[in-house]
């Protein structure tokens, strides 16, 4: 069962990532870089400034960054415990696809971290925003795959090391955003 399912993964890879063509991997290389995303953060950082106040955005941006720290910790666990290679490495796919990066990455990629990290941020500061800022969710979700196809896309991830990720994020995203809540009515700020 497990290696019909990895086989159906490996197909809905090729299919996704030759879909790609040189007029759309620019695009797809800016969405991928984890500095693009700076000013998405600076604007969410600066939203929850406006409607919390400055020791409340202090607790929240070190509450993301647990989150984060948290989300990439497991990545790196689950990476190397379960040893599932990129499909740069894996010699069933790698002469058949598009790699658009210049280099592959590490050796494994279940879960990707960049799908983990860019839902968990989605889900977080969308369950925070949520009260005054509702369309902000709905963007940051469509951010958050955007982003994760884009892994797919360039070559450096299957699509269930994605959908993984993309779990383990809005599970954390959810979790942070719960506890960040609940620390503000213990604390006396």
């Amino acid at each position: 069962m497990l290696e019909e399912i990895l086989k159906y993964d490996k197909e809905v890879f090729l299919l996704l990532n030759n879909l790609g063509s040189e007029t759309w991997d620019g695009f797809w290389m800016f969405m991928t870089n984890k500095f693009s995303s700076i000013p998405v953060y600076l604007i969410l950082i600066f939203l929850c400034y406006k409607q919390i106040g400055l020791k409340k955005t202090i607790l929240l941006i070190v509450a993301a960054i647990l989150m984060i720290v948290a989300t990439n910790g497991l990545a790196d666990f689950f990476k190397y415990g379960v040893a599932r290679l990129r499909p740069c490495y894996d010699t069933s796919v790698n002469e058949l696809m598009r790699l658009v990066k210049d280099s592959c990455g590490g050796k494994f990629g279940f879960f990707s971290a960049h799908a983990g990290n860019t839902m968990a941020v989605a889900v977080f500061f969308s369950i925070l925003l949520k009260e005054k800022f509702k369309l902000v969710g709905i963007l940051l979700l469509i951010w958050a795959v955007l982003i994760s196809y884009s892994r797919i896309y360039i070559g450096v991830h299957f699509p269930l090391d994605v959908f993984a990720g993309m779990v383990i994020g809005l599970f954390f995203g959810w979790l942070f955003a719960k506890l960040y809540i609940f620390a503000l009515l213990k604390l006396p700020l």
